[in-house]
């Protein structure tokens, strides 16, 4: 089963296996996009709610990965979803990709590369230039802002 996000929409993704989504990302979508959904799901493509748990399990990914501050709550939707059906995620969204890889979901790109690894994310102070592995809503050291950076 194929998990469609809203880029599969939008790139007129089309697949003979079966398709599932989640109500929300018919809200994202607008005009001719909102009508490929409407046509995905009369033609059987199951609209599904993850459970509360398998959410706060993507949610506990996403911070693992430092990709929280990055998904939306569709995104975390449709990854849980992907999760509770053994689906294959379709997105070109990479923070969507970096923490399904991180719950070893299969993910099917569409119009973008990829992302060729897995990254663990770590954050910079702007004042004290210090790392960190886990994100704060400012430095602990100093009280500036954090930005995420990339460890490699």
């Amino acid at each position: 089963m194929q998990i469609l996000d809203t880029s599969a929409f939008i790139h007129e993704y089309h697949t003979d296996e079966s398709t599932a989504s989640v109500p929300q990302v018919h809200e994202e979508l607008e005009g001719e996009h909102a009508f490929r959904f409407d046509a995905e799901e009369g033609a059987g493509m199951h609209i599904h709610i993850p459970a509360d748990g398998t959410v706060e399990k993507v949610q506990r990914a996403a911070v693992e990965t430092g990709d929280a501050d990055e998904l939306s709550e569709t995104d975390r939707l449709l990854i849980a979803a992907a999760f509770e059906l053994d689906g294959t995620l379709v997105t070109d969204d990479y923070a969507m990709q970096n923490v399904a890889e991180h719950l070893t979901v299969d993910v099917q790109v569409i119009a973008r590369d990829g992302i060729t690894e897995k990254r663990e994310w770590q954050f910079q102070c702007s004042g004290c230039g210090r790392t960190f592995d886990d994100d704060h809503d400012r430095c602990p050291i100093c009280g500036s802002d954090l930005t995420r950076k990339n460890p490699a």
